[in-house]
C-alpha cells in the first residue's frame, strides 16, 4: 500500500461531535451574506472551544473537518461524496483562486471535485438556520 493510499481523507462539513474533529475555518459576515475565514492552522475541538459558540450550533460558526465517515454517511455511495457533487453542480463559485485551506491535502471534496469544490467552499455553512429551499435541496436535508 502506498503512503498516499494510507492518508486520512477528511470531510470538510463535519459535526463537532465527530471523532478527530477540528476547526479549519470561521464563518464571518452575516447569515445572509457570509464567508469562511480560513485558519492558518486547524484547531482541535475541545469543550473550551465549543463554549465559544455560546447558544449557537458550532457548525453555524465554524467549518469543521473530521475523517470522512465513508459508507456511514448519507452523502456517500460508490466511493463518492454526493454532497460535494451537488455543491459543484448547483452552487455558483464565489472565488476564482484556491483559498488558503489547511485541509486541502486531505479534503474529500477537493480530491473528488478538484478546485471547483474549493471555489464554492467559502460560502458553505454546515448548519444554516435560514437556508432557502434550494439550499436545503443541495444539502439534501429534510
Amino acid at each position: 500500500m502506498s503512503k498516499e493510499s494510507k492518508k486520512q481523507i477528511d470531510c470538510p462539513s463535519s459535526q463537532a461531535t465527530a471523532e478527530g474533529a477540528r476547526i479549519f475555518g470561521v464563518i464571518t459576515g452575516t447569515p445572509e451574506q457570509h464567508r469562511v475565514g480560513y485558519l492558518t492552522e486547524t484547531v482541535p475541538i475541545t469543550d473550551k472551544v465549543l463554549e465559544l459558540a455560546g447558544e449557537a450550533k458550532p457548525t453555524q460558526l465554524f467549518r469543521i473537518a473530521a475523517p470522512c465517515a465513508g459508507g456511514s454517511c448519507k452523502h456517500f455511495a460508490n466511493n463518492t461524496c454526493s454532497l460535494a457533487k451537488r455543491i459543484v453542480e448547483g452552487v455558483p463559485a464565489v472565488v476564482n483562486a484556491l483559498p488558503a485551506c489547511e485541509i486541502r491535502p486531505t479534503c474529500r471534496w477537493f480530491r473528488q471535485e478538484g478546485k471547483e469544490a474549493c471555489f464554492r467552499c467559502p460560502q458553505v455553512m454546515t448548519d444554516k438556520s435560514n437556508a432557502s429551499d434550494y439550499e436545503k435541496q443541495i444539502a439534501d436535508t429534510d
